[in-house]
Parts: structure tokens; sequence; C-alpha cells
């Protein structure tokens, strides 16, 4: 909390060799950092070159929540990006989302169940390098049976033998609160894993208080990253992202202007993104963490600290990414 008294934070030289630079375990996230992480995007490249991205999310409450992480993924540059959803909401959805393709399931009163999971399992036989579950799935006993019985059937061999099979699964939102309510859940992850919880969802997760959790943030981070051998990106502020193998980065922007809904729905969209193509998992998370949150500082020079919309954080994920590559 203390940061918010101290001004404008430099990163300056002050002899520390660089050879001491391989212990540290805690890093703030840099612009530098960024700029070398963002995947290369090759004069000669097909979508295919760019990966794909399978998205199951929606419900009737929360289409936006599936318009929103679609679109994430597609503004930081997977190649495609699939939506499976319940045929009941496809309609409204096909109104917004016009590039994506769609996988769609039969669903209760809008709600996924656990033989859908099946057909997605299916459908990532195709070739899919990320999976992204959860944004506005609901809650209920349909959509936990429906998770429960998605993720232990995951894995990470390409159906045709080539290097192209699932590089991870994000778990965000509504996946997470589903998740918490089954005992021994961890258990269930087969394939390497993200999880994107906030300050809640983390205590629906670990069985202790919101308080216990902001308590400790870095500390809570990077604990259940290790035990739960997934990398675990907790949001808040400022938002900490953990390894499994004990390594944290810690984001440097916190912004007021991102506290609207739908903002963590892109977010896990821009993550799936940059795993499609080929990021690693836990630079993944840090890369769309950073680019994301660089957006919210451009609008919030354009617009003020309040009114930017999570649809304008998805648009201008381009921009942010243009001037981190200094194109044009």
């Amino acid at each position: 909390p203390g940061s918010q008294y101290a001004g404008k934070v430099e990163v300056v030289d002050i002899g520390i060799p660089a050879s001491r630079g391989a212990s540290v375990q805690t890093e703030l996230l840099s612009r530098r950092w960024a700029q070398e992480h963002l995947p290369e995007r090759p004069a000669d490249a097909h979508k295919g070159t760019f990966g794909s991205v399978m998205v199951v999310a929606g419900s009737p409450r929360y289409t936006g929540a599936a318009y929103l992480s679609c679109t994430g993924a597609m503004r930081t540059g997977a190649g495609i990006v699939t939506l499976a959803c319940g045929r009941s909401i496809h309609p409204i959805l096909a109104t917004k989302l016009t590039e994506t393709t769609f996988e769609l399931l039969d669903d209760k009163d809008g709600e996924l169940t656990a033989q859908e999971a099946y057909s997605v399992l299916r459908a990532m036989q195709r070739g899919y390098e990320c999976l992204l579950a959860g944004p506005g799935l609901g809650q209920s006993g349909y959509v936990q049976a429906f998770m429960k019985a998605l993720l232990p059937g995951l894995t990470t061999e390409a159906p045709d033998g080539s290097n192209r099979g699932l590089r991870a699964v994000i778990i965000d939102a509504d996946g997470l609160n589903n998740l918490a309510a089954v005992p021994g859940w961890p258990a269930m992850l087969k394939a390497p894993a993200i999880l994107t919880p906030h300050p809640g969802e983390m205590a629906k997760l670990t069985g202790l208080s919101v308080a216990e959790v902001q308590a400790d943030r870095l500390g809570m981070a990077r604990k259940y990253a290790a035990e739960w051998n997934a990398v675990v990106l907790l949001k808040g502020a400022p938002t900490i992202v953990a390894a499994p193998d004990g390594r944290a980065r810690i984001n440097p922007f916190t912004n007021p202007v991102m506290a609207t809904g739908g903002t963590g729905d892109v977010l896990a969209g821009a993550i799936a993104g940059f795993v499609a193509q080929g990021v690693e998992p836990f630079d993944a998370a840090c890369l769309a963490l950073y680019v994301s949150s660089q957006v919210g500082e451009m609008l919030r020079q354009e617009m003020g600290s309040a009114g930017m919309l999570a649809g304008d954080l998805a648009a201008s994920l381009p921009r942010a990414m243009k001037d981190l590559r200094g194109e044009g």
C-alpha cells in the first residue's frame, strides 16, 4: 500500500554485476522484458504460424465474457480462435464475433454439462495449442461436472505426432469457482495450467479468507503455484504472477481505470493468444499482464481515470504491442 505515496519510480544501474541476477527469484516486470518476450511475426507467416485457441466460455447471463475473452486472444495475435459455447447463446455471440469459428455444444438452460466436455476434448484433437476455460460459464452442478470431466482428459500430446499439441490450459473466473468446489481438484490438472484468480477466487481455492490472501499476496501466489504445480496469476494491486519453480514477477502498474467488469476476461484471452504463439506459460501470463496494463496506462492518459470499458482494452491491445515493438 505504501507504493501509492511514491512518485515515478525508475530502475537504474548502480553497478550490481549481471551475474548476480541468476539467483533473483522475484522481479518487477519491465518494458525491456516485455519487448524481449513478444513473439516474432515473420513476414512469410500464415494463420497456422500463430497457433490456435479454443475458448470455452459464456452462459445466458454472461455472453459478454465469451466475447471479450475471444477478442483478447485475437487482438494479441492468435491465428485461429474457436469459441465452444452452448447452442442457446450461439445466435447472440455470432452477431458479435465474426472472426471466430464456433464449436456448438448442447446445454441445459444455457449451462454446459459433463457430456459436452467430451465434445470439447474431441474438438481439441484437431490440434489446438491452448485452451481457455471458464469466463462466464456460470456456477452450477452442471458446470462443475463439466470441469471435472474436461480437465483430466487434456493431454499435451499432439494427435498427429507433431509438436503442435496443447501447450497450456488457462482456467479463469467461473472455471476457478467451480473447481474450488471439487475436493482434491489440483490432481485434475494433467496439462500445464495457468490459474488467474482474483483474491475472492483465491480464497475459495485455498480455503482461506480474503484477508489472509491479501495479507501476503506474494507469499500466497508463490506457495500455491508450487503446491498446485501451476502458474498462478493473482490479480490485485499489484498483480503477481508466480511459477511452480519459485519465480515470481510483479506488475509495475496499479490503475483504477482497469477496475471495470470484463477486463479479466480480456486478460485471460490475451494470455491464451500468447500461449498459442509459442510463449511459455509463465512468460505468457506475465506478457499479457504487462501489455494489458500498458493499454490501461495509455487509455488513462487519453480518457481519464474512469469510463474505460473492457472492449476499449481489447481493441487497444495491438496499439500497445506496436509501441513495444517500435513499429510504424
